[in-house]
């Protein structure tokens, strides 16, 4: 099989950019509850929160209508479900097994949901 890369360019990552309409409180959700890492430039209005490889910005009253959906492959969605609910985090759908992955989903604050998902069983 040929390169499937025509343009030679190697794509380093992607992070999506979520809308959020009050900083704090997402910076409690994604920090203090989720465990991801807030950036040391950020502030009330942009910032990016990182768990180990996984990204996400966060963006005050801007860029975008809210209510986006991203796919987060993690280790062992089993694990963090149990996680996700010691800490109260409101479980949209607990880990249901697919064809593509074995998947959680959690909301947001701000309506954005978040599909977690490792290996389907």
């Amino acid at each position: 099989m040929g390169d499937t890369n025509p343009a030679g360019v190697r794509f380093e990552g992607s992070q999506p950019i979520l809308r959020v309409e009050n900083m704090q409180a997402s910076l409690r959700f994604y920090v203090d509850v989720l465990g991801f890492e807030n950036a040391g430039w950020g502030n009330d209005d942009f910032t990016c929160v990182s768990r180990d490889r996984a990204g996400l910005y966060l963006c005050r009253g801007d860029q975008g209508r809210g209510g986006a959906w991203v796919w987060i492959g993690v280790e062992d969605v089993e694990r963090l479900h149990e996680e996700c609910k010691t800490r109260g985090v409101t479980i949209r759908l607990p880990p249901t097994n697919h064809p593509w992955a074995l998947e959680m989903q959690v909301e947001d604050p701000d309506g954005n949901v978040l599909r977690f998902g490792s290996e389907p069983k």
